[in-house]
């Protein structure tokens, strides 16, 4: 992309970093945004990469604000039980994509995935009742 012009000034924008601050629920975030940046006036234009930046930090205060499991304790979780993220995903629900996208912050787990998550991090060997639910099936 060629340095766009500022739609308010005219003046050419720069690719830079800025602190952004995003609430939920009364629990707020500060992180660096990425994108494109006037020096002459608070514009900005965000790429759809840019936009994963503020994406993923939205569902990490979602996640904390609603009790869920956030990314590195997934990731953690699924590693102790020696799990890929395409079996996780197809044992403890969501799909063989699942675990990827909540493993980046993409998508929130369900409450249902991260409570089974949390039972299986206080009790491993619980993963054999889903194991032999799964060949059941």
């Amino acid at each position: 992309m060629t340095n766009p012009v500022c739609p308010e000034t005219g003046a050419p924008m720069f690719r830079g970093v800025r602190s952004m601050t995003l609430t939920y629920k009364g629990e707020s975030v500060t992180f660096d945004m990425p994108g494109w940046y006037c020096e002459q006036s608070e514009e900005s234009i965000h790429t759809g990469e840019d936009m994963k930046v503020s994406d993923r930090m939205l569902n990490r205060l979602k996640a904390r604000s609603e009790g869920l499991l956030e990314p590195e304790e997934i990731r953690s979780i699924r590693k102790r039980l020696h799990l890929s993220q395409e079996a996780a995903g197809l044992m403890i629900g969501g799909g063989p994509r699942a675990f990827q996208k909540y493993e980046s912050g993409d998508l929130l787990p369900s409450r249902a995935a991260s409570s089974a998550l949390a039972l299986l991090a206080h009790d491993p060997k619980a993963l054999s009742v889903l194991k032999i639910q799964r060949k059941a099936a």
